[in-house]
């Protein structure tokens, strides 16, 4: 039976109970995603019944043209947020990288679960097993959809060539394996994790070889805003430490007003109520670069706060102090404010019209 927007059931007792339509992309990781961020809130909420509804985006349709040469901000959330705003799912599964640092009007980012490893990971072609980056003979290709591992890459080995790669995990494996193009990929180490293919890392790339990008290796789930009972639903899957790192990051890229067709790169730590931040920018071939860190108190004290409806770069956290998630989203913008200072915006407005014009 429908009641208004929202789809119920009724179960063999009778009673009406409320479906919640969870959306995501088709590809076999964010699936897998979806079904662990419904997992977990079947466990909280066993009463609840939970629908999934997968559907493609622009991303996962262009498949012959690098992420940083489409120019869509929203590459792979596009099209569920559609259904969100026209009422077809009532919440949306997301890599939080993906997500843009800006939200169309009407969403927010309700939870931000705990982080997988957010690093970057060398899957190696069987034939060059055991070796690394550093080893690899010179010339080999290193395949890579991402401008910011390029970057960074390019300056710590410069022995290396590197090449466009795109598809889902699935298919970027599989072109690995089976043709003679690639030499290794980089891949993120959480995604790997996730479809269980731990066993293909060869090495992990630590921040000395290459900070990772804004959010990554973090699940978050996109609700409508007005939607106050599925957002107090979802606000429990919210992991504190992980929602401060990434509002620093989000802030910090947001003022930059990067996105994947310019390299930015981050790399965060929560220890002893200490929030630091180090943030990087680099020109396309790695050659020009500003990096700077940054720390802030995150501890809240004895303050008593009571819940407010207040977006951080897009996420509402009831549950997680304000006064931490304003520090985290301070200690973003003043980080970038610094690079700002020091020539970032020249940098980064050379790599983009340089990828502009590959």
């Amino acid at each position: 039976m429908e009641e208004g927007p929202y789809k119920c059931v009724r179960d063999g007792n009778g009673t009406v109970n409320r479906v919640i339509r969870m959306g995501t992309r088709k590809s076999q990781l964010a699936r897998i995603q979806t079904d662990y961020v419904a997992e977990k809130l079947k466990t909280l909420y066993p009463d609840v019944h939970l629908e999934i509804v997968a559907m493609s985006t622009i991303g996962d349709k262009i498949l012959d043209t690098a992420l940083s040469k489409i120019g869509e901000k929203s590459l792979f959330t596009k099209e569920l947020e559609n259904a969100l705003e026209r009422n077809e799912v009532d919440l949306v599964v997301h890599s939080l990288k993906d997500l843009p640092t800006t939200l169309p009007n009407g969403f927010t980012i309700g939870a931000v679960l705990q982080r997988e490893s957010p690093h970057d990971a060398v899957v190696l072609h069987p034939k060059n097993s055991g070796l690394t980056l550093d080893t690899l003979p010179d010339g080999s290709v290193i395949g890579t959809s991402s401008l910011r591992r390029a970057a960074q890459l390019k300056k710590r080995f410069p022995h290396l060539e590197f090449k466009d790669i795109r598809g889902n995990l699935n298919t970027r494996l599989k072109k690995l394996d089976e043709k003679e193009d690639y030499a290794a990929i980089i891949l993120a180490a959480a995604g790997l994790k996730r479809m269980g293919w731990e066993a293909r890392v060869s090495q992990v790339l630590g921040p000395e070889d290459c900070m990772y990008a804004v959010g990554q290796g973090a699940l978050a789930v996109e609700v409508r805003a007005r939607d106050c009972d599925i957002l107090e639903m979802v606000s429990t899957l919210h992991h504190s430490e992980t929602v401060l790192r990434c509002i620093a990051e989000r802030a910090f890229l947001r003022r930059l007003e990067g996105g994947c067709s310019v390299p930015v790169a981050v790399n965060t730590e929560v220890k002893d109520s200490v929030l630091s931040l180090t943030g990087a920018v680099y020109s396309l071939d790695g050659a020009d670069s500003l990096k700077e860190a940054m720390e802030t108190s995150v501890d809240p004290g004895n303050k008593l706060e009571s819940a407010a409806d207040i977006q951080h770069v897009g996420v509402t956290a009831h549950n997680v102090p304000q006064c931490a998630q304003v520090a985290a989203e301070k200690l973003g913008v003043d980080l970038a404010n610094l690079l700002l200072s020091k020539g970032a915006m020249e940098i980064l407005t050379t790599a983009r019209k340089l990828n502009d014009a590959r």
